[in-house]
């Protein structure tokens, strides 16, 4: 059984005059370990396909799968639990708690999950150590570099023990050196410990490591083939 399977996926927006059909019967299954980029220009349904893979949308039409589980009829309450169990997110704007230090961030996911206090202190320094940041566990965003912020991000995506990591423009906000630390990371929590991450991007690096590109068009999946980070 595939680890995701987005099913004939339509997503309209009759918010104007016009409807806008954002995604136009979208349909593709993600393995376990995957590293995957979803591309295509402004406008293709990126952001639209990862906000349903993701939870944060439902479509109008389809059916998104994750571990067996069909996610699109759930009500807010069972959904809100499931992506808090499932699925770990790396946004642009790193989406820190700007008041919480670096380990108080990694660990909020847990306190959520009601992981025990000193199981989530242990995993939390894990985490941080994992990700180059041991050291700054005490250090609130605002003391961080952008690529700082961003690797406590992708902490904080894995401590929940997630199905998988969505990552939607992970580097746009990113340095070149920054940005090219942080794909390092994530290739090698990928092939160290089998982590799934399914990228939005526009960013060539993530394109090149990328091990299968998915491009849209217009709401469609024009092509599906292997990346060159496949047979690096």
């Amino acid at each position: 059984m595939a680890l995701l399977t987005v099913d004939t996926i339509i997503r309209i927006y009759d918010h104007g005059a016009v409807p806008v059909r954002a995604l136009d019967g979208v349909s593709f299954g993600v393995e376990r370990g995957e590293f995957t980029a979803i591309v295509g220009p402004s406008g293709s349904g990126k952001t639209t396909l990862l906000n349903m893979i993701g939870g944060l949308d439902h479509p109008t039409e389809g059916q998104v799968t994750i571990d067996g589980v069909n996610i699109t009829g759930m009500g807010t309450d069972a959904l809100i639990d499931f992506r808090l169990r499932h699925i770990g997110f790396v946004f642009q704007a790193y989406n820190l708690i700007p008041v919480l230090t670096a380990a108080e961030n990694v660990e909020f996911i847990m306190l959520l999950q009601g992981v025990p206090k000193s199981e989530r202190g242990v995993r939390t320094m894990e985490l941080l150590a994992s990700v180059g940041l041991a050291d700054r566990a005490d250090a609130r965003p605002s003391e961080l570099s952008g690529g700082q912020q961003q690797r406590v991000a992708v902490a904080r995506a894995l401590a929940s023990h997630p199905s998988f990591v969505l990552a939607d423009e992970p580097t746009a906000n990113l340095d070149g050196k920054s940005a090219v630390a942080l794909l390092e990371l994530m290739e090698r929590l990928n092939e160290e410990h089998g982590m799934t991450f399914i990228f939005s991007t526009h960013d060539p690096r993530v394109i090149q490591r990328a091990h299968r590109v998915i491009t849209l068009e217009d709401g469609r999946i024009a092509s599906d083939v292997p990346g060159a980070g496949a047979h690096a």
